[in-house]
């Protein structure tokens, strides 16, 4: 079996170092990041054939199906179909699980027990509805949705929340509209929908509303996040408590690549033989919740392109590059100017940062030592300064944490 594992990926593993074949194995499984980036698809492992490892003590998000032929038990049961649990994005909000040995009334005892309800039949816990019963609660969400915008005096379309007025109100319409996503999610996990009901929830809910629906969503739920993220008095307990869930609104489907050749799509063809015209392709981008750190760049990028004018992928992904980077440079441009630096400096401050992905304070007063600030005034500035700076440098990071900025987002 390791001789074929290392024919098949170009490995040298031995039964004498197991643990480092083993490792070798779990890290094919939990790379699965699209595009590919990390690990190309022929490298990784699709389907593992197990008889007890893997089944405690593992974690993939990217796992979503077991196929269970051995008989489990209470704390063994539990561990093994949890496996699949780890919510990864709106195509995977749960797991699967196939029983091929028909043991649900070992799985009811083990639920019920884990769980601790002694009142509410098991089967109630872990077992999905059916379809239709989706559909209902579906219906009931967007109603609720639809009273809700009505008695703030609007009409319930997408254009219409920005015209919410006031946190609490926008925190309503998070936990409304997040909760319509919710079974939308869950209705698209269904392998046995029918035509009628495919019908019935596209006119309870139209694609293209939804959709806009989900854009103002996230440019709703990020404006309130960076006031939850601040904190302090002035944020009401409405927003402290919020759970935002963006897992919900990140679509597998809908990937860097994707976007990145459909623009070259739109590049390509004359307006009047486009399948999706710059609007509609800004909308797709804005409903999406893993673009929501770029979703501007991308946005404004698509805004200075010309429809049919012929860029191949390549050129779009290197135009947009430039793009960024001539932004990036202007926003910084902009706020050296306001804080009174020179932005040369500021520009070579945060190269430095992002090279060695470490905050050193020691250069950012250096950054002020021509301005011959007092040590009130200079520590007045550098907190101004980072006020400003701060929601860039997360941008310009991308995910990346930068060790002791913490110290200044207090």
């Amino acid at each position: 079996m390791i001789a074929d594992y290392n024919d098949r990926f170009g490995a040298n593993h031995s039964i004498n170092e197991f643990d480092l074949y083993y490792q070798d194995v779990q890290k094919r499984i939990k790379d699965q990041q699209y595009p590919n980036q990390d690990l190309p698809h022929a490298q990784k492992i699709d389907i593992v054939i197990v008889v007890d490892m893997l089944l405690t003590g593992f974690d993939s998000k990217y796992l979503n199906t077991l196929y269970v032929d051995k008989n489990l038990r209470y704390h063994g049961l539990i561990q093994a179909f949890s496996r699949t649990n780890r919510v990864l994005n709106d195509t995977k909000p749960y797991g699967n699980i196939l029983d091929f040995r028909q043991q649900q009334e070992t799985v009811d005892t083990a639920i019920g027990l884990f769980s601790g309800q002694t009142t509410k039949p098991p089967k109630e816990i872990w077992l999905v509805d059916k379809a239709p019963a989706v559909i209902g609660k579906l219906q009931t969400a967007v109603q609720s949705l639809s009273d809700f915008m009505q008695s703030q005096g609007l009409d319930n379309k997408p254009e219409q929340v920005p015209n919410l007025k006031g946190d609490a109100a926008r925190s309503q319409f998070i936990n409304l509209f997040k909760e319509v996503q919710r079974f939308k999610t869950q209705l698209d996990q269904y392998t046995d929908l029918t035509d009628d009901n495919r019908q019935t929830i596209e006119q309870v809910l139209p694609r293209e509303q939804l959709q806009g629906f989900k854009g103002v969503y996230l440019e709703t739920a990020q404006r309130l996040k960076e006031k939850q993220d601040k904190g302090g008095d002035q944020t009401g307990p409405e927003v402290q408590q919020l759970d935002f869930e963006f897992v919900l609104f990140a679509s597998s489907l809908i990937d860097y690549d994707y976007i990145m050749a459909l623009i070259a799509r739109y590049s390509q063809q004359e307006p009047s033989k486009q399948k999706m015209n710059r609007e509609q392709l800004i909308g797709l981008i804005q409903s999406d919740a893993k673009f929501m750190d770029e979703r501007d760049d991308i946005t404004g990028y698509i805004s200075t392109l010309e429809a049919g004018k012929g860029l191949d992928e390549k050129a779009i992904r290197t135009g947009f590059e430039r793009f960024k980077t001539e932004k990036n440079v202007r926003e910084l441009t902009v706020i050296a100017e306001k804080h009174g630096l020179n932005p040369i400096a500021l520009q070579a401050f945060v190269d430095g940062i992002l090279r060695r992905m470490v905050f050193d304070g020691d250069q950012l007063s250096d950054l002020f030592a021509p301005l011959e600030l007092g040590w009130k005034a200079r520590t007045k500035a550098k907190l101004a300064l980072m006020e400003d700076l701060i929601p860039l440098l997360h941008k310009l990071a991308q995910g990346r944490e930068i060790s002791g900025l913490g110290a200044y987002e207090q």
